[in-house]
């Protein structure tokens, strides 16, 4: 121990090294080390630094730790890491004679507390750090010193050198523990790593390196003093083993860490199967490295800071089922839990023709009845109080109740029922649930005949522990030579016993039969059937139902089994998962493209009504940006009438049906002469896709005009025609056929409200670009508008825009669409279309969206003239628009808006919430602009009603406190994102509005707090 008088001394001459190498002065707090010295100094201006006094040593190492952080300070800038620091020569080191001779470093101080301490750590901190390791060791690729290539024992990559110190470790099983991990990665461990990726790494992300902010992010990387030239993957190891440390899942906590700093810096399917061991083996070797230093010097408490975490952890990772653990890491990481998996369920599906029934085979399609047998099902409930016989005659009753020839269990179903409540899959905790066979209910003594040829591998009685008994797993094997199992559990014991491990089972052959209600635990008699590509070494014991939120791992370890079957019922389900992993697999399988609302808090949605949403837990939020769903989320006479449809028929429209021509003529009688030829299609995008098509063909000219920030679908000839995307981040900018009229915006474009002759000074740039394109010599095809801009920030047109632009495109020849996608089918309240608003008549106009209220369709209207030149011997075809079942459903939509007056009901709602918006802006300066029309309506908010700054960031907080405080549902628009956008499903009523506005109030009221 250093005594006050020693300190007082060591701090002075601190202060002297300081102020003459580096003409700092400050407070001096010492810092824990292992070797080194370590100090923080803080100036008084506040400025921080830490300061490192190198013991004597390996000047290589001390070198190789100067070369690093000058590497990293150039190839990785970005990176929160310390940097050195120049002392008033230029050096990066000093002597200094303090605790004997040595080497002094000054670097940049690192914000946070380190991970052992920190206030907030969890998943996300995990992540962070994974990410950070990632990107460190992809940064440090081309980094080579020969201070790195050292013989170093804290690099597990040369584990096989501390066996020697196992007659350290004092006590038995821990010895024995490290020894069966030495020898693990002697035999299994070191030959496959000697094939995996080598570089420098940091080699000690430990809790007392690595930083974490206020919010738990990983916010610095301290300390290069073990770097070491090893095997990449150990870098995760290291980590790994800290990052688990007390937290509930340790496993999943290895691959949270392995799948960030793959996504930054990819690891290998090998890296990924060795983690697990190598964190083990980093445990081990902490345990033996302990031991030896211990004995050395035992007063150095340091050394013991971590071992008992060390020897907690270690026996945590050791009661994991080690096979298992490995297939999550390779999930977490976007492999194959189990590699062969996806090559034995191929092979199942290439010969399901030549498999033999399980049970009855003279039955070829057999009629089956599904059972609920979910903790809630009506069927787990209805035996759940009787005996084995009662349930045996309930479930007698229902199949001949069905006509059925049995009863099924479904694979996928949550058996919480299920006995023995205390299931898991290791000290986590993780209860095993979710069925992973399906349950063939017949009676005892049912013949069990097997699918496809095998052999006996393994035989198991559940007498004694659960009084399930006897389960037999049959060994197959693909074409290919992947091995994988069926299982065969709740079979009678006499027929099991004259089996034989290692004995021939023909296909087909009858090997064994259904056991008694009397010796599987009082259930009525069934088999529960099941593949198997892994028995995670439990062989017999394989376990028949597994963990929900693993599902997706657990479904390798045992594929659906209906392929077996092949019953015409259904015999699986979906199993239902939490937000995180649909976000994860979202992005894996979807890609990052697909957008998810609302990413920081996404909803999980299960169901819809009228207006509102429903979630996974039942809450209710209030839908005010669905228009896609006109009519109202789930409208039962929609449903019905797609429902009868498809119960009669499906098919394209080559065929003559009377619903399709019922639905043209019913579409075209909402559109004057000349706009009476209908196409159909399947959304907006085709819809506009096509009738670019069109509009060439009438004109035999290519260009096209469009208007600033609009958007008109995600086909590639509708990126080129919208400035919101090409115009955009990741956009190619404007494309050569296309010109773009500037954005008639009366609140902060040239000309304003109460100017009578906007429409016509704004519609002057659609003449320029019409001008400018005859002045190359072409002329336009189309121009482009909706009646109101949504993506240009719900901009109503100012009056007689559309009139004049287009007058001046017809003068030169071009044809003119109306946009109806967002905002047709009565939403602007006063007319049916938003184009009549200007009262023109377009020559082609575009429907999508509210059409069929979220089914997939959608249409042109154009005339007959302009169809006509469309049919010019190219043949036009659409495999589904048009279809029986999209007709019925569109013509659905139309009677609920005339039947249930729903386009005056946008007008009167409309109004109302306008009324109110604007009623607030008088309380609330942040309003700028109320605008809309009916149900299709923009809050603009901003900074300052003079300057008219956006306030995009204070919209951002008010959609998120809408969401989390009051369960409504918002998005933003506009080029500056400021304008709150309104465009709920038509049913929303007054006192929706009313609680919107309520709601809109708080939050402003909270906001300007």
């Amino acid at each position: 121990m250093i005594g006050t008088m020693e300190r007082q001394e060591e701090i002075a001459a601190i202060e002297r090294l300081l102020l003459d190498r580096y003409g700092i002065a400050g407070t001096i707090t010492p810092l824990p080390g292992e070797h080194d010295l370590n100090y923080r100094v803080e100036t008084a201006d506040g400025a921080r630094y830490l300061l490192k006094l190198h013991a004597p040593g390996d000047a290589d190492d001390l070198a190789m730790q100067v070369a690093v952080l000058d590497h990293l300070a150039e190839a990785a800038p970005h990176l929160p890491l310390s940097r050195a620091l120049p002392d008033r020569t230029g050096a990066r080191t000093a002597d200094a004679d303090i605790h004997g001779p040595r080497t002094a470093r000054l670097l940049t101080w690192l914000p946070g507390d380190v991970w052992s301490r920190a206030a907030v750590r969890d998943a996300r901190s995990v992540a962070t750090l994974g990410r950070l390791l990632g990107a460190l060791d992809r940064s440090l690729e081309g980094f080579a010193h020969p201070g790195a290539k050292r013989l170093y024992a804290w690099d597990i990559g040369r584990a096989d050198m501390h066996r020697e110190s196992l007659r350290f470790i004092d006590d038995a099983e821990k010895q024995a523990a490290v020894a069966s991990i030495l020898d693990r990665f002697a035999t299994e461990v070191l030959p496959r790593l000697e094939a995996c990726p080598r570089q420098v790494i940091h080699n000690d992300a430990n809790d007392y390196n690595v930083l974490l902010d206020s919010e738990g992010h990983v916010s610095g990387l301290l300390d290069f003093g073990d770097m070491v030239e090893t095997f990449r993957v150990v870098e995760i190891a290291v980590a790994g083993a800290y990052a688990l440390i007390g937290t509930s899942d340790p496993v999943e906590t290895i691959g949270r860490l392995a799948a960030a700093y793959h996504a930054v810096n990819p690891i290998g399917e090998a890296e990924a199967e060795l983690l697990f061991d190598l964190v083990c083996t980093r445990y081990a070797v902490s345990i033996c490295m302990a031991a030896r230093q211990i004995r050395d010097n035992p007063d150095n408490t340091y050394l013991l800071v971590s071992q008992e975490d060390v020897w907690r952890e270690l026996r945590r990772l050791q009661r994991e089922n080690r096979p298992l653990a490995i297939a999550r890491i390779r999930d977490a990481c976007g492999f194959a839990p189990i590699p062969h998996a996806p090559r034995v369920e191929r092979w199942l599906e290439r010969n399901a023709h030549d498999f033999a029934a399980v049970i009855r085979p003279g039955l070829v399609r057999p009629k089956v009845l599904s059972l609920d047998l979910t903790a809630s099902g009506p069927d787990a409930a209805a035996w759940a109080s009787l005996d084995a016989d009662g349930a045996e005659r309930l479930i007698e009753a229902r199949v001949m109740e069905a006509g059925a020839d049995f009863a099924i269990g479904l694979y996928g179903e949550d058996r919480a029922v299920y006995k023995g409540d205390a299931f898991e899959t290791g000290p986590t905790g993780a209860r095993r649930t979710v069925h992973l066979g399906i349950d063939l209910f017949a009676p005892a003594g049912e013949p069990v005949h097997a699918p496809f040829a095998g052999k006996v591998a393994f035989i198991h009685d559940d007498a004694v522990a659960f009084g399930f008994g006897p389960t037999v797993l049959l060994e197959h094997r693909t074409d290919e030579g992947d091995v994988f199992w069926t299982l065969y559990g709740h079979l009678s014991r006499q027929g099991v016993q004259k089996l034989s491990l290692g004995q021939a089972i023909a296909r087909d052959e009858a090997f064994a039969a259904f056991g008694t209600a009397a010796e599987n635990g009082n259930w009525s008699p069934h088999l529960h059937f099941q593949v198997v590509t892994d028995h995670l070494g439990l062989e017999g014991r394989m376990h028949g139902v597994g963990v929900r939120d693993q599902w997706q791992v657990w479904q390798a370890v045992s594929p659906d089994p209906s392929v077996v079957f092949g019953f015409a019922t259904p015999a699986s389900v979906i199993v239902a998962r939490d937000k995180d992993f649909l976000v994860r697999e979202r992005h894996r399988r979807i890609g990052r493209s697909l957008s998810v609302a609302y990413s920081a808090a996404p909803l999980k949605i299960v169901g819809g009504e009228g207006a509102h949403l429903i979630d996974e837990e039942g809450n209710r939020w209030l839908d005010m940006v669905n228009n896609v769903c006109h009519v109202g989320h789930c409208h039962p006479r929609v449903v019905r009438a797609a429902q009868a449809q498809m119960a009669r028929l499906n098919t394209n429209s080559r065929y003559l049906h009377d619903s399709l021509v019922e639905y043209s003529r019913r579409l075209a009688a909402l559109f004057p002469d000349p706009l009476n030829v209908c196409f159909f299609v399947n959304s907006g995008s085709e819809a506009n896709d096509l009738a670019i098509r069109l509009a060439r063909a009438y004109t035999g000219n290519r260009d096209i005009v469009t208007v600033d920030h609009a958007y008109h679908g995600h086909l590639s000839s509708l990126i080129d025609v919208s400035p919101y995307k090409f115009a955009g981040k990741g956009g190619d900018g404007c494309p050569p056929h296309v010109r773009v009229a500037e954005m008639p915006d009366l609140y902060r474009g040239r000309f304003r409200y109460g100017d009578t002759h906007a429409g016509k000074k704004y519609a002057e740039d659609v003449r320029r670009q019409v001008e400018a394109l005859a002045a190359e010599g072409r002329r336009p095809a189309l121009f482009f508008s909706e009646g109101i801009l949504g993506t240009g920030g719900q901009l109503t047109l100012p009056e007689n825009y559309l009139k004049e632009a287009y007058a001046h495109v017809r003068a030169a020849g071009g044809l003119c669409l109306a946009d109806e996608v967002q905002v047709g089918f009565g939403r602007v309240g006063s007319h049916m279309w938003a184009h009549e608003l200007q009262g023109v008549v377009p020559d082609i106009v575009t429907m999508g969206k509210p059409i069929g209220n979220g089914h997939p369709m959608a249409a042109v209207v154009t005339t007959e003239a302009i169809a006509a030149a469309f049919a010019n011997g190219m043949e036009y075809f659409n495999t589904f628009g048009g279809n029986p079942v999209s007709a019925e459903i569109g013509l659905a939509v139309l009677d609920v808006i005339r039947d249930e007056r729903l386009m005056h009901h946008c007008r009167v709602v409309g109004d109302r919430l306008m009324d109110g918006a604007r009623a607030l802006a008088e309380r609330h300066a942040i309003i700028g602009d109320v605008r809309g029309h009916g149900l299709f309506n923009g809050i603009e908010l901003v900074r300052d009603r003079e300057t008219l700054e956006p306030a995009a960031a204070e919209l951002d907080f008010v959609i998120a406190e809408m969401k989390r405080r009051h369960r409504i549902l918002l998005s933003s628009e506009g080029p500056h994102h400021n304008v709150l956008k309104v465009k709920p499903p038509a049913p929303f009523s007054a006192d929706d509005c009313d609680r919107f506005l309520a709601a809109l109030d708080e939050t402003l009221g909270a906001l300007a707090r």
